[in-house]
């Protein structure tokens, strides 16, 4: 037997745990068993525009309907419960990035399967949230950059990290109103590269999306920066 199909037979019936329960066994590629992947907190009916939950199908919320975000969709599979709740978090405080390849996995399925229902065409770039250059010195990484990589290359789309970037620190968007969030992440954001962004449909890639300003006013500077359109594509959704 030639030592590519050895490695190919033990990679295909290596007993590799399930990352939530531990359960060993032959498990998809995003290395959950099918129980576990089955009890995710899947996000159900939700506004087309926000994706905030709905209780009836494509419908726009009250919030998108009185001021429309400047980004066109949300992409989302999953509310941010338990155990994404444990998961994020761990990935992005404690640099558990084997959850962030799952995560990402996770979300690349999802789109596609989005983007295929629909018959939509996949956009042209993909572009993470950028953090602060002060955070990311503490962090050592963006954990929306390692999200986007392993989406980029299931996908087969461009990743663009440095298009956009985190210009001055915010101050934390809790307990501020929707105003007071808009006000505090004015001019937060800029295109260093506008040539990347002209006439394209870009996604933007983020772990978590609770309010939705910061998507907001990056999707804003993307569109000023030429981008024919902006679509939002992260893990979880708040309720």
């Amino acid at each position: 037997m030639k030592i590519k199909q050895v490695y190919k037979w033990l990679f295909n019936n290596q007993q590799l745990p399930c990352l939530l329960c531990q359960a060993s066994g032959p498990h998809a590629e995003h290395g959950l068993c099918t129980g576990c992947h089955a009890d995710l907190p899947w996000l159900g009916y939700h506004c087309r525009q926000c994706a905030i939950p709905l209780p009836q199908p494509d419908a726009r919320c009250g919030q998108c309907q009185q001021r429309a975000p400047a980004f066109s969709q949300v992409v989302c599979p999953l509310l941010y419960r338990f155990p994404l709740d444990s998961l994020i978090p761990a990935f992005k405080h404690h640099e558990q990035l084997t959850y962030g390849r799952l995560l990402g996995r996770l979300l690349a399925e999802h789109v596609q399967h989005h983007y295929h229902e629909r018959q939509l065409q996949l956009p042209d770039l993909l572009v993470p949230m950028p953090l602060f250059r002060g955070r990311l010195a503490q962090r050592g990484f963006n954990q929306a950059h390692e999200l986007a990589r392993p989406v980029a290359r299931l996908l087969q789309l461009p990743l663009s990290q440095r298009s956009l970037q985190r210009i001055r620190p915010t101050p934390a968007q809790q307990g501020l109103s929707a105003r007071e969030r808009r006000r505090n992440l004015q001019d937060a954001f800029s295109c260093s590269a506008p040539e990347h962004m002209l006439g394209r449909h870009v996604a933007l890639i983020d772990d978590v999306l609770t309010t939705g300003a910061s998507a907001d006013e990056a999707s804003r500077v993307l569109l000023a920066a030429g981008a024919l359109s902006v679509s939002v594509w992260c893990v979880a959704r708040t309720p």
